[in-house]
C-alpha cells in the first residue's frame, strides 16, 4: 500500500557536495593546526542505564513527595497522582471522573474560570487533568521560576474546583460530542466493541472510561462536588516533581501549596484483576457498508507489570511480534502482501493482569485472508523465536531508553502512572536490567505462558461482503452488529 514517486525532483546537493569527506575510519587521527597528531579517543562500550534518582517524603496528610533533580531541564514538570478506581462511580453517573477531572481548571473557590485561564497564561503554565482506570492524574509544566505561584494554582484546582454550572454543562456537551466521534471513527469503534466483549458485562472495564450517552447526560454539577469530596484527598496520593531542582527545597514547596490539602480516603480495596466474558473467544463483525478499509481488533488475557518472573521479556515481545516494521506481523502483511500501512501488537498491562492486543486496518478486499494470515502469524509464535529476533529487541528497548525518558516531562509521567500501580521507577530501572538476560528460550516461554490461540476478534467493516468468507476461517462463532 506504499508508493514511490517514479521521478523525483533534483534535491539541493550538488555533485560536491555528494563526495564524502574523509571519516575516522579513513583517517583514525586528527591533525592539529600546528601539525600535531592527536589518537583517536578510545569508544566503550555504553554503560547500564538507570532512571534518574529520586529524593522521597511524606507529608503529614499522607501525600507522598517524589522529585527527580534533572540539572539544565528549566521547565519543571509536576504530576499529581491521586489513587481513584473507576469502579468507585455511580452505575448511573459513569463518566463522573472524567468530567471532574476535566473541570478542575474551570474557576476555583478564589477564582472564576476566566481569571483561572489569566493566571495560568500569564505565567506560562500549562495545567491539564485526565482520568484512568486507575486514577486521577493532574500535570503542570512551569518555568523554574514561577514554580510556587504554579504550585498554588495546582492547590486550588484539586482542593478547591468550583464547577460552575455553565462549565459543566459545556465539558457534557463536548463529551456526548465525542461518543458520537468514537462510534464513526473504525479504530475507535472496534476498541469499543472490543471492551464490549472481552469483559464480562458486570465490569466497569466493559464499558467506556469517559460513560455512555445515558450516563454522562445524566452528571450534574452535584454529581462532581460529591465525587471529588469522596475521592480526591491526600491519602495515597503522590506528587512528582522533576527538572532542574538546585536552589529549590522541593518539599518546603509542596508542604506550603498542599500541606494543608485534608480528606479521608475512601476504603482501600485491594486490586482484582477483571473477569473475562465466559464467550468472550470469538468474532464480532461490525457492519460498516461500503467501507474501503477493514479494522482488526483482536485480543487475549496477558499479565500486569508485577508478573512473576519480570516484565522485561513482554516489553521485547510486543516489538518482535508487532512492534516495528521489521516486525512479525508487517513483515508479511505490509511488506509481502501489501495489505496494511502497519498493524501492532503488544502487551497492555493493567493494575491486576492485562491483555495482549493486536490493531490496525488492512485494505478491505484482503479482509478475509488478511485476517487469517494475522491469527496463523501469532499462533504460529508460539513455537518460538530466534536469536536475531530477541537481539533486536533487546537492543530497541535498552539503547533507546535514555531518550524516552529524557526530559522533565516523561520522568514525571512515568513515576506518577506507577505510583497508581503501588510501583516506583525502581522498577524501570530493574526491568531495563534484566533485558540483559532475555534469550530466545525466555521470550518464546513468556509468549507461550499467555498466548494460547484463545482470541476475542472485533472486524469493523462491510459485513455483507465479508462477513460470510470470515465464516469459514473456522476461528470461532461469527456474529454481526450494526455500527
Amino acid at each position: 500500500m506504499t508508493s514511490q514517486d517514479s521521478s523525483p525532483e533534483k534535491d539541493s546537493v550538488t555533485e560536491k557536495d555528494s563526495v564524502p569527506e574523509k571519516d575516522s575510519v579513513t583517517q583514525p587521527n586528527r591533525t592539529t593546526k600546528k601539525g600535531s597528531v592527536l589518537p583517536r579517543p578510545e569508544v566503550g562500550a555504553p554503560e547500564p542505564w538507570s532512571f534518574p534518582d529520586s529524593q522521597r517524603s511524606t507529608l503529614a496528610n499522607g501525600l507522598d513527595v517524589v522529585s527527580y533533580d534533572i540539572p539544565g531541564q528549566y521547565v519543571i514538570s509536576v504530576c499529581l497522582a491521586v489513587p481513584m478506581p473507576l469502579d468507585r462511580e455511580p452505575r448511573d453517573r459513569e463518566g463522573v471522573a472524567t468530567i471532574m477531572a476535566r473541570t478542575l481548571d474551570e474557576g476555583t473557590a478564589l477564582h472564576t474560570a476566566e481569571e483561572f485561564a489569566e493566571l495560568l497564561e500569564r505565567r506560562g503554565i500549562a495545567l491539564g487533568a485526565g482520568a484512568s482506570e486507575s486514577g486521577l492524574v493532574v500535570d503542570l509544566d512551569v518555568s523554574k521560576r514561577y514554580l510556587s505561584e504554579a504550585l498554588d494554582l495546582l492547590s486550588q484546582a484539586v482542593r478547591e474546583p468550583a464547577f460552575p454550572a455553565n462549565e459543566v454543562s459545556r465539558h457534557i456537551k463536548t463529551r456526548l460530542a465525542e461518543i458520537d466521534q468514537e462510534r464513526a471513527v473504525p479504530g475507535q469503534r472496534a476498541a469499543l466493541e472490543f471492551i464490549t466483549t472481552y469483559f464480562d458485562s458486570g465490569e466497569r472495564a466493559s464499558r467506556p472510561t469517559g460513560g455512555i450517552k445515558a450516563t454522562v447526560s445524566a452528571i450534574t454539577p452535584q454529581d462532581l462536588v460529591a465525587f471529588h469530596a469522596a475521592n480526591v484527598v491526600p491519602a495515597g496520593a503522590t506528587v512528582v516533581v522533576a527538572g532542574d531542582l538546585s536552589d529549590l527545597d522541593v518539599v518546603a514547596e509542596i508542604e506550603q501549596a498542599l500541606g494543608s490539602w485534608s480528606g479521608t480516603a475512601a476504603e482501600v480495596v485491594e486490586p482484582r484483576e477483571a473477569v473475562r466474558a465466559s464467550d468472550a473467544a470469538r468474532i464480532v463483525f461490525v457492519d460498516r457498508p461500503g467501507s474501503v478499509q477493514t479494522e482488526f481488533y483482536i485480543g487475549c488475557p496477558g499479565p500486569d507489570h508485577q508478573v512473576e518472573g519480570g516484565w522485561a521479556a513482554y516489553q521485547v515481545l510486543g516489538f518482535v511480534v508487532g512492534g516495528s516494521p521489521n516486525a512479525r506481523v508487517d513483515a508479511v502483511l505490509r511488506e509481502d502482501k501489501g495489505y496494511t500501512y502497519g498493524i501492532r501488537s503488544g502487551f497492555r498491562p493493567r493494575r491486576r493482569g492485562g491483555m495482549f492486543l493486536t490493531s490496525g486496518s488492512v485494505r478491505a478486499d484482503s479482509t478475509v485472508e488478511a485476517l487469517g494470515l494475522l491469527l496463523d502469524i501469532l499462533d504460529a509464535a508460539r513455537g518460538g523465536f530466534t536469536v536475531e529476533e530477541t537481539k533486536a529487541g533487546v537492543d530497541f528497548i535498552s539503547k533507546t531508553a535514555p531518550g524516552r525518558y529524557a526530559t522533565a516531562d516523561t520522568v514525571a509521567e512515568e513515576a506518577a502512572g506507577l505510583s497508581l500501580e503501588g510501583l516506583t521507577t525502581d522498577f524501570t530501572t530493574q526491568n531495563l536490567r534484566a533485558l540483559a538476560g532475555v534469550d530466545a528460550a525466555a521470550l518464546s516461554a513468556a509468549y507461550a505462558r499467555y498466548i494460547t490461540g484463545d482470541w476475542t476478534v472485533v472486524v469493523v467493516g462491510d459485513a455483507t461482503l465479508y462477513a460470510e468468507a470470515v465464516q469459514t476461517l473456522n476461528r470461532g462463532p461469527v456474529s454481526i452488529t450494526q455500527i
